[in-house]
This record gives C-alpha cells, structure tokens and sequence, in this order.
C-alpha cells in the first residue's frame, strides 16, 4: 500500500454514518425505565408509539419528547469527537448522522457543540433503526455502495440497522468490556482509540 497519500490509500471507506446518543454525546437514557413509563410492553419506543391510535399516540409522543429534551439538554460532547470529525473532513470523508431522536433535539446539539453533518436523518424522516431504511438512504442520497460507508454506533440498534443495510464495516462504542456484540464489529472504548484507528487504517 502507498502510505505517501492518505487520500488515495482509503481502504474502500467514503462515509462514516454516526449514530448520536452515546456515540457522538453522553446521554443519560434508562430505557428500561422509560419503556415501563410509556408502558410499551418491551416494544421498541418509537415502533409501539407509532402504533398507537389518536388521541394515545400524541400523548406518548409528548411524554417521550419530554424526557429527550430534558437528557439533551444535559448531554455533553464526547471527548475526541471535534478532533476526529476535523480528522475526517481532512481525509474528505462525508459525514452523516442518523439518529432515532427528533430534530429539534440534533439542532440543539450541532448548534451548541458547533459540529456539522453532511446529511443528517431524524425520525421526523420516518425512517428508524433497528430497520436498516434510514442508512439505505444516505447510500442512496451518496450514490455509495454498501462497501464505501461504515456505521458508528452504541447499541444492538445500530448493529441490527447496519446488517439489515448489509453494510458490514460497523463499530460500537462501548466500555463493557463484557460485550456480546457479533465477532465482525469493532470495539473501542472511547472516540480516542477510534480515532486512532481510522488513523492506521486511512493512512
């Protein structure tokens, strides 16, 4: 490999699709709880609220909405993140952020930590994990292949999304050392040790 041009030594990567909470910011979410709150009966949040017949259904949607804006508020950005997306940006890789949050909420956190997206989907798209339609969108929205874009992520959400886009590259987030995620995603600790990698793999 001719390691003199970092630009044209990229292995195949052209896009790196971001999840948000927990991967881009530090949220405090009990999901668990919140599931008992909106008595979703262990469904997905959003798929339970979304089949919900009116009036029930904007109620829920409010309570929900309740509980995001008050943990993003509080929300921080992840040390190493502006350091990795001016890494990015140098080695002209797109950046997308798909989010199952609201819209409002991703306009509070960019504004706030003053980081930027080349496209970004929320829910207010429709589009959801664990379904794997929102990141077939940004392909799509890229002309990429499958191959050019890896997922970045925190949660099964983000793993279940990437295979049902039959996008392999994914990497999550985690300090468990105890994880169960399936053998081909990559691990780190923290946006430091991932940085270092796209270092060693793009250079």
């Amino acid at each position: 490999m001719n390691r003199s041009n970092s630009k044209t030594s990229n292995p195949g990567i052209k896009g790196i699709i971001f999840d948000l909470d927990g991967t881009i910011v530090d949220v405090s979410y009990d999901w668990v709880q919140i599931k008992n709150d909106l008595e979703t009966g262990g469904k997905p949040v959003l798929s339970f609220i979304q089949n919900l017949p009116e009036p029930e259904k904007t109620k829920k949607m409010k309570q929900l909405e309740q509980i995001e804006d008050k943990a993003t508020k509080k929300a921080s950005l992840k040390d190493g993140i502006k350091e990795l997306f001016d890494y990015l940006e140098k080695m002209n890789l797109k950046k997308a952020l798909v989010t199952n949050n609201s819209k409002r909420n991703v306009d509070f956190i960019i504004k706030k930590y003053r980081i930027s997206f080349d496209l970004v989907m929320t829910r207010e798209s429709g589009l959801w994990k664990p379904s794997g339609e929102a990141f077939l969108s940004v392909l799509e929205r890229w002309k990429f292949h499958k191959n050019d874009c890896c997922v970045v992520g925190d949660s099964m959400f983000d793993v279940v999304a990437a295979r049902d886009a039959a996008i392999n590259r994914v990497i999550i987030l985690s300090e468990d050392r105890n994880h169960s995620f399936p053998g081909h995603v990559k691990v780190f600790s923290t946006i430091k040790d991932l940085h270092r990698w796209f270092e060693e793999e793009l250079n």
